[in-house]
């Protein structure tokens, strides 16, 4: 019985969140992310076969309805700017947006154009808009080790 509870207190303590991860609830954005980077992954493995442009164009057309949808959504980490300089965040975040969005237009002509050598390319622009994006206007991970270091503090504060 005292190994069970042992193991029990064990798995609470060392196992994380009691809500499994799918279970967390996301933002109206997340949600419009996720499927913008699921259509984009498929993308990826596809747009340079050129027979396969009919589904890169569906895909593409994915990726735009949802960017567009996210324009209409503030990111998280908005919270986490000060007050004066949110209406700066939101402005830049939103014109982000709006480049991605004719970067998809561009690789939606491409595509269209039978130019799948130019549409890797652009794709490849896709890429670094994500992580310039990712980089600038979403929240920061915290680490596992921060996390640690964080409980170390509380804890010596006590």
């Amino acid at each position: 019985m005292n190994i069970r509870l042992l193991c029990l207190a064990s798995v609470l303590v060392f196992g994380g969140s009691p809500v499994p991860a799918a279970q967390k609830a996301h933002t109206p954005l997340e949600d419009q992310m996720e499927e913008i980077n699921a259509a984009y992954r498929k993308l990826g493995r596809q747009v340079a076969d050129a027979a396969k442009n009919a589904d890169s164009l569906k895909q593409v057309a994915i990726i735009r309805e949802h960017a567009l949808a996210a324009l209409k959504h503030d990111p998280k980490r908005k919270a986490d700017v000060p007050a004066p300089e949110q209406a700066k965040f939101l402005s830049d975040y939103q014109a982000a947006m709006k480049a991605f969005v004719v970067t998809v237009d561009k690789l939606g002509a491409a595509l269209t154009a039978g130019k799948n050598d130019v549409a890797v390319t652009v794709l490849q622009e896709l890429k670094k808009a994500q992580e310039d994006g990712h980089r600038d206007f979403r929240r920061r991970k915290i680490t596992f080790e921060e996390k640690a270091a964080e409980a170390a503090r509380r804890n010596e504060e006590k």
